[in-house]
């Protein structure tokens, strides 16, 4: 997030914004299944606290996230180029460049696959309300979102070392 001394840009170039310094928040060995995945934070420079907009980019083989779903939050993606796959929990559906999706709170679990050979890019936007937190029914994986941030455990409540 930008600090509160810092003046917000009028204007960026959605593609060349900065990337985020940390890849994936997700714990080992999730965070290296992230490989591929680019997020540029588009909201976090205009000091946007409502809601949050990421320009991905998704090199093929990659992946956007585990398959989860949020309990609070909303989300909402628009494809700019390329194709991914929509892995949802009725199946799969191509999306291509153009196309758009979205996933309310507690409802259809989701993730977005590079299948293709060619790069691909789309915009992500969910809003920022607290006390969320998502679950991957695939992964052995929970996550909490507090003021500090995402916490991740095991479903049984452990913690992944370092977390």
């Amino acid at each position: 997030m930008m600090s509160t001394l810092e003046t917000p840009p009028v204007a960026l170039a959605a593609a060349t914004a900065p990337a985020r310094t940390k890849p994936s928040n997700y714990p080992e060995p999730f965070a290296a299944m992230m490989q591929g995945r680019v997020k540029r934070p588009l909201g976090d420079p205009f000091g946007l606290q409502g809601f949050g907009v990421n320009h991905v980019t998704m090199a093929p083989g990659s992946m956007s996230a585990l398959f989860h779903r949020h309990a609070v939050q909303d989300e909402w993606i628009y494809v700019l180029s390329g194709e991914l796959v929509l892995v949802h929990d009725g199946g799969e559906t191509l999306l291509g460049a153009g196309m758009c999706a979205g996933f309310p709170a507690g409802g259809t679990g989701h993730q977005l696959v590079n299948r293709s050979a060619q790069e691909a890019s789309y915009l992500e936007v969910g809003d920022r309300r607290p006390g969320d937190s998502a679950t991957y029914p695939r992964d052995d994986l929970a996550a909490e979102r507090s003021g500090d941030g995402w916490r991740f455990t095991r479903k049984d409540g452990t913690p992944y070392p370092g977390c």
